[in-house]
């Protein structure tokens, strides 16, 4: 089995702290208001970047697949709700520096569930 190396512990953690913050919104005012559905989504969405942090936790390939498909598809329900902040702009950039660097460790992860 392959260490897991620091930057990786750092991205989880990060990831972690995320969640936990971000979490809390699925239940907000301002996303009630964009729809019925939109807070069962956007917890989805949630949902789906802390298993990611799991996966990406225990070294697996599945953890950076999942991730890149969550930062895709959270990407893409902000842009079509046209709800741009400076937090979506931080948070993007931070994904793509993150997904850089899962990509670099991608190889060396297990592909084993």
């Amino acid at each position: 089995m392959m260490k897991r190396p620091g930057i990786i512990s750092a991205i989880c953690i990060i990831g972690y702290l995320t969640v936990v913050f971000t979490f809390p919104q699925v239940f907000s005012p301002a996303i009630k208001k964009l729809g019925v559905f939109m807070p069962a989504i956007y917890g989805i969405l949630v949902a789906s970047n802390f298993i990611a942090c799991v996966g990406i936790w225990f070294y697996k390939q599945w953890g950076v697949q999942l991730y890149i498909i969550s930062f895709f598809a959270k990407t893409l329900f902000f842009v079509l709700l046209q709800q741009y902040s400076g937090s979506f702009y931080i948070n993007s950039v931070l994904s793509v520096i993150f997904i850089f660097i899962l990509l670099r460790y991608y190889p060396k992860m297990s592909q084993n569930l």
